[in-house]
């Protein structure tokens, strides 16, 4: 059975997709870039703050499925340099302290709306 989930505290689908869809015991969350929700503009301070709110934007879409960081299992992250991940590894530990889930990280040669940091993920719910 598939679910659709849907939540305003994370930035709408910019697009023909659903924020995440939930299939018997897993939630597949699309890819996060740093918008904020309630402002619908693309925060660019720096890749720190891209990536606390990618993160914001997970959370929120975890909660709305049902799930919290600690129930996800797989996390693809893009970024559009390689020279951010280092920034980027170390607020993602922040995330999963303890038992982290599975990962791969590439680089793109763009992300949507200019963004440097994108990242989606596939998480246990029920």
């Amino acid at each position: 059975m598939k679910k659709i989930i849907t939540t305003s505290d994370a930035p709408a689908a910019i697009g023909p997709y659903s924020q995440a869809v939930q299939a018997g015991n897993l939630l597949y969350i699309s890819g996060q870039i740093p918008l904020d929700p309630k402002t619908g503009t693309l925060v660019t301070d720096d890749i720190a703050a891209e990536t606390r709110q990618v993160f914001a934007n997970l959370k929120a879409v975890l909660k709305a499925g049902g799930a919290d960081f600690s129930d996800v299992v797989k996390v693809m992250v893009f970024l559009t340099d390689m020279a951010d991940f280092a920034t980027v590894n170390g607020i993602y530990g922040e995330y999963f302290p303890e038992n982290p889930p599975a990962r791969a990280c590439i680089q793109a040669a763009a992300l949507p709306g200019g963004a440097r940091v994108e990242m989606e993920a596939i998480a246990l719910v029920g």
